[in-house]
């Protein structure tokens, strides 16, 4: 399964630290998470002790006690490349892995690659960022495409507030795809943007918001959560699962 944006910042982390519980973001959704053999989310906040509480502002940032949250949503790997992960530098980026590791959650992205077994089948998990601070040096896909089963690519990208995917996006995602990847999970938007099929391979274009505060419009509110399904290093059967989001940051499920 993979979600769409996730930030345990801003009001998120505002009203956990209210509530006293980090967990409150992923009450509602938890039980269908953890049904998956792999959870997929793009951790849009730096994890860092001491973060500032506050309801405003572009730089995230959530306490480090917040990973809580994931580990009991049973997120297994946490897409790092995005332009708020460094919002708080390197060390901000190091501390976040580092608390994630800590807590059984591989990072993926900003030149680290997660791998995880199920079965017999290895899949790998690589991403990249096209907001502002960009990447586009894809030949580590197919560095990874020699150690896996399956590679799967998390692209943050696009332009915000529209269903419109852009040239853009549509270029970097055949790229990923010549270069090996089996599936490819987008974000940033915040709007859930269309799906294709490019030789044979899913891209999934943005899957909108799921831990996100914009609450100000009823497309920031809402997302879907994509189930993929893979025999045999083979992805046969995906549905995207519609959320919305209430309280500035608690999504449910809504099929």
């Amino acid at each position: 399964m993979a979600t769409g944006d996730v930030s345990l910042a801003r009001s998120v982390n505002t009203r956990i630290h209210k509530y006293h519980d980090p967990t409150w973001p992923f009450i509602k959704t938890t039980e269908i998470l953890r049904e998956a053999d792999i959870t997929l989310i793009n951790l849009e906040s730096p994890l860092i002790t001491n973060c500032p509480l506050t309801d405003t502002g572009m730089k995230f940032c959530g306490d480090s006690g917040n990973v809580a949250g994931l580990t009991f949503a049973g997120v297994d790997v946490a897409n790092i490349a995005n332009n708020h992960t460094k919002n708080y530098g390197e060390v901000g980026l190091e501390e976040t892995v580092d608390v994630l590791t800590q807590n059984g959650i591989l990072a993926s992205g900003r030149e680290r690659v997660a791998y995880k077994e199920i079965g017999k089948t290895t899949f790998a998990f690589v991403g990249y960022n096209d907001v502002g601070e960009k990447e586009g040096d894809f030949s580590e896909i197919k560095e990874v495409r020699q150690k896996a089963d399956v590679v799967v690519v998390s692209y943050h990208w696009g332009n915000e507030y529209t269903t419109q995917v852009s040239d853009r996006q549509k270029y970097l995602a055949h790229l990923v795809v010549d270069a090996g990847a089996d599936l490819v999970i987008g974000n940033h938007p915040h709007w859930v943007q269309s799906t294709e099929v490019y030789r044979d391979k899913l891209i999934v274009y943005a899957h909108g918001n799921f831990v996100f505060d914009q609450e100000w419009s009823q497309k920031t509110k809402e997302g879907v959560v994509g189930q993929y399904t893979f025999e045999d290093g083979k992805l046969v059967d995906w549905k995207l699962l519609p959320i919305k989001i209430i309280d500035f940051g608690q999504p449910h499920f809504v099929y």
